[in-house]
Parts: C-alpha cells; sequence; structure tokens
C-alpha cells in the first residue's frame, strides 16, 4: 500500500487542482462554544470518520439538524465570512464551497489515504470517500462525497 499524501493548505498541488465552486442548500444549528473560565477552554470534537478537531473558546460549534452530534468546529473570522446567521441557533453557509475530488490528488487511486492539515486539526480520509474542499481564506478539509451529493449544488 502506498504511503498517505499529505496536504496542507499552502502545498503547490492546491493551487493545480481543477477546484469547482459549490453551494450548500441547507439550515444548520450553530452555537458558540463559551466554557466557563473555570473549565477547559478547549474541547475535542470526534468526526464520524474519527479525526479528532479542537475547538478553541470563542469558535462556533455547526452541525446538520438530522445529525446533531456531527459537530464541526468554525473558526470566528472563517464563520462571519463564510455564514450568515439566520434566527437564533440558525446558520446558512453563504459563501461558496470549491470542491474537488480527493482521488484528482491521489492519481484517480479511491484506496489511498490523504491526510489533510486542517485549520482544527489533522484528519486522515480514504480518496474515494471525501472532496478537498477549500473555503473563503484558503482553508483545506476533507468533505465527504455522500453528503455533498446530498446538500453541494454546482453553481452555473
Amino acid at each position: 500500500m502506498a504511503d498517505p499524501i499529505i496536504l496542507k493548505s499552502d502545498d503547490p498541488i492546491i493551487n493545480r487542482l481543477n477546484f469547482k465552486p459549490y453551494r450548500s442548500m441547507v439550515q444548520r444549528r450553530v452555537i458558540v462554544f463559551l466554557p466557563p473560565d473555570d473549565q477547559p477552554q478547549v474541547m475535542d470534537v470526534l468526526t464520524p470518520w474519527g479525526a479528532k478537531l479542537t475547538a478553541h473558546k470563542g469558535d462556533l460549534l455547526v452541525s446538520e439538524f438530522n445529525a446533531p452530534d456531527d459537530i464541526w468546529p468554525v473558526n470566528p473570522d472563517i464563520f462571519d465570512a463564510s455564514y450568515m446567521i439566520i434566527g437564533p441557533g440558525v446558520c446558512v453557509k453563504r459563501a461558496v464551497t470549491l470542491l474537488v475530488p480527493m482521488t484528482d490528488t491521489t492519481d484517480g487511486d479511491d484506496d489511498r489515504m490523504v491526510i489533510v492539515h486542517t485549520l482544527e486539526g489533522v484528519e486522515t480520509v480514504r480518496a474515494g470517500d471525501f472532496f478537498l474542499a477549500k473555503g473563503v481564506k484558503g482553508e483545506i478539509w476533507p468533505y465527504p462525497k455522500e453528503k455533498a451529493t446530498k446538500i453541494m449544488k454546482p453553481v452555473e
């Protein structure tokens, strides 16, 4: 088995990938992570695929309404540039998300593992199960293909 590919947002390969713009079509839950001063100021968040992300005090914790335990932390600056609050505890993604099949980084090898350095931590995923997403500030993260096909629409 080939060694995993390691991706960081400043890797030259990121600029060579043919990202396409997509827009999320769903409303999401959102809460601010504000632990009391006498509690830990960081929180580990486990993804459904077993990656561990880190939320810091002030990060926004976002989840789908139909999967409230599938939480991901978002840096406040990224949240402000990407999301819009539309009601108490409810947001929508207003920014376009750029997506490319993760297999574009593995020469089409669905089974190759890819290690993605996100703002919130390191995630290791199987290329065939994910897109590589790029956000408003050049940040990257793995985006589950199954989820993308359900809630993302290409921007024309």
